[in-house]
């Protein structure tokens, strides 16, 4: 496949940063759209949810592929603020697919590893389809309305979309704030030494941001309309390991850290299955946690000036 004209939504966003450079980096005309204006000259400032600011772009440019990161992320968040989370994530969602309706481009729409709620088994990508799930959250249940929205449309006006279920990516470009990932959480209260909680016998698999968009960025490559693929790495670790590993490498001890049991509303145990992702897209973990925390430590101190 040649070069291709891409639209990023959520560009400015942690993935979504990272996903551009990547797509860049290998000659793509990437374009971005995002809530807030940028000094990136092929930005566009967009809020998906409006459908006329979604309208104006794809008015001015047509683009062979939309990945469509564009939403408000986490669970407390979509407690918290769940009027922009449903209006971000499910009818932003449904306006690119309207507008998809309409001008034919090929979608790459992130969804979740929550969309498995309280599943407990090996999570593969049909298990939603075959067994009834109990979504834990607000933010699960809107990427689980994305994706039904995108196979009714391709089932009605024959869109053509990828659905993508990442797990646990961490990495630079990521910024601290209290309803982000644990990853970032603890880093960012390690580095100002202030209290954190770990919750005991969670246990997570870790994808380093550089992996992903790698993957990712290999969809446009090899494109499968209506394929979904989960992004998940095979190796499970502990949350408590990680902690140790942040507070090792800053050499500090864990007295400001509260252990507690189980975190409730949560899955213990998120085991994915990535063969799909690993046939199609060369998905692969290069970068074990003992490389990629350091970096993203490394980051944070640029960042936060510690």
């Amino acid at each position: 496949m040649g070069l291709a004209k891409i639209l990023v939504t959520g560009g400015l966003g942690f993935i979504g940063s990272n996903l551009v450079r990547e797509l860049r980096g290998r000659g793509h005309d990437v374009w971005l759209c995002d809530l807030t204006h940028s000094h990136d000259p092929k930005s566009i400032r967009c809020d998906v949810s409006k459908y006329r600011q979604v309208e104006r772009i794809f008015e001015q440019h047509d683009f062979e592929y939309v990945y469509h990161l564009a939403a408000e992320y986490g669970r407390w968040n979509g407690e918290d603020y769940y009027e922009n989370l449903w209006l971000t994530n499910a009818v932003g969602t449904k306006n690119m697919i309207r507008m998809q309706e309409k001008r034919k481009f090929r979608m790459i729409f992130f969804s979740s590893a929550e969309i498995y709620g309280d599943y407990d088994g090996v999570m593969s990508e049909d298990v939603p389809e075959k067994i009834h799930i109990h979504l834990l959250n607000d933010y699960a249940m809107t990427k689980w309305v994305g994706e039904m929205m995108i196979k009714n449309s391709a089932m009605q006006y024959g869109t053509e979309t990828v659905i993508v279920r990442p797990f646990n990516v961490y990495g630079p470009g990521e910024h601290y704030n209290p309803y982000r990932g644990f990853i970032p959480k603890f880093i960012y209260k390690a580095l100002h030494d202030e209290p954190y909680t770990v919750y005991l016998g969670h246990k997570r698999t870790l994808e380093y941001i550089d992996d992903v968009c790698r993957a990712v960025a290999n969809i446009v490559e090899n494109f499968k309309p209506g394929e979904v693929y989960n992004l998940g790495g095979d190796e499970l670790y502990e949350i408590k390991y990680i902690s140790d590993l942040i507070l090792k490498y800053l050499g500090k001890d864990d007295s400001k850290v509260t252990y507690k049991e189980a975190e409730p509303f949560t899955t213990k145990v998120k085991r994915p299955d990535s063969t799909k992702a690993k046939r199609d897209l060369n998905f692969k973990v290069n970068v074990k946690p003992e490389e990629g925390i350091p970096k993203t430590i490394e980051w944070f101190r640029r960042v936060y000036g510690k």
